[in-house]
């Protein structure tokens, strides 16, 4: 019998050094902080036009992966994923910035539509299905739409870096309930945390 929880977690970001520490990159941060956790090595996979890496958490296999493909390309690294190690939809967490959420919150659903991303937009494009794991990272809003894009692509303040990595921690604690397909009670954790 297949397992119902969790087997793929993807991250959203940019690839290289100048986007490493942008607001756009949370969701690497979360995939980055897993594997410095669970002892997982992100090795480059061409064929998956992205990075993996492979951990064991409560004795379950969990691939990690960082899609190499820039931000609006992400489903072609998704799909390529999802395809080779036959997980569908239901049985993938992506994790993603989330502008209408501030620094220090996350919110965790199954579905939904992918509310301007870009990179969510091309992931359900690809991946034929809304029916996967969200994690919506909080960022906050620059205030106005039009410097959404130089707020995304901008580095946090260190108050935010840190309120944002407080609530990444906060999601690497709720894994272990996500693995076992515990979502309700995964979502009751991680919404309820301080």
């Amino acid at each position: 019998m297949s397992h119902p929880g969790i087997r793929l977690v993807i991250g959203l970001g940019n690839p290289g050094p100048d986007y490493a520490l942008t607001r756009h990159n949370a969701g690497f941060w979360l995939v980055d902080r897993l594997a410095e956790l669970h002892h997982g090595e992100f090795r480059a996979e061409a064929k998956f036009h992205g990075v993996m890496a492979r951990v064991t958490v409560g004795g379950v296999d969990l691939r990690l992966l960082k899609p190499t493909t820039f931000m609006n390309h992400s489903g072609r690294s998704v799909v390529a994923v999802s395809r080779y190690f036959d997980i569908p939809p239901e049985q993938i967490l992506i994790a993603y910035d989330e502008l209408d959420l501030p620094p220090g919150r996350a919110k965790l659903k199954l579905g939904g539509g992918h509310a301007g991303h870009n990179g969510m937009r091309d992931s359900i494009n690809a991946l034929g299905s809304r029916d996967f794991w969200r994690l919506r990272i909080g960022i906050g809003h620059p205030g106005e739409k039009s410097r959404v894009v130089g707020y995304v692509l901008g580095r946090p303040s260190q108050a935010d870096a840190a309120a944002i990595l407080d609530v990444v921690d906060d999601a690497v604690r709720i894994l272990p309930d996500l693995i076992e397909g515990r979502f309700q009670l995964a979502i009751n954790r991680l919404h309820s945390a301080p």
